[in-house]
């Protein structure tokens, strides 16, 4: 019966000083990144451009134009920059810029002089990617 308890008190003692000390856990695996997703290029129309090579002949002085993104709306949304530079002198008519997350903008292009040839430069740019934009010019005059 001696031997039984010896046997009994001395296997803890070894199974203690046989167990491994200091594991070091396995290496992590590195996540898998997520893909950054990349937005559509804008593409916009204005609703009086008269093409390249023709003047859009104005009524008054000012003229209401309607921006139309046609490509898919950045999800954080877009800035509308317009300007509108006399041909003659550089001088600036008209500056504007809105934020919008439609699809149809409408600004009010104002101060133009009659009989004065001025270039309107339109550009939309990305909110999320700044370089994501696209910029459309057309000459004007009001009468």
């Amino acid at each position: 019966m001696r031997n039984i308890k010896l046997f009994l008190v001395v296997i803890p003692f070894f199974l203690v000083a046989c167990s491994k000390s200091g594991d070091t856990p396995g290496p992590t695996p590195t996540p898998t990144p997520t893909p950054t997703p990349t937005e559509v290029a804008v593409a916009f129309s204005v609703n009086v451009d008269p093409g390249a090579g023709n003047i859009l002949g104005v009524v008054g002085t000012s003229q209401p134009i309607v921006v139309k993104v046609s490509s898919t709306l950045p999800t954080a949304g877009v800035n509308v920059s317009v300007t509108v530079i006399k041909d003659a002198d550089n001088s600036t008519v008209f500056t504007n810029s809105i934020s919008s997350v439609t699809a149809d903008n409408t600004i009010a292009i104002t101060g133009l002089t009659p009989g004065v040839l001025s270039t309107a430069t339109v550009v939309v740019t990305s909110k999320g990617t700044a370089t994501n934009t696209k910029t459309v010019s057309f000459k004007l005059a009001a009468k």
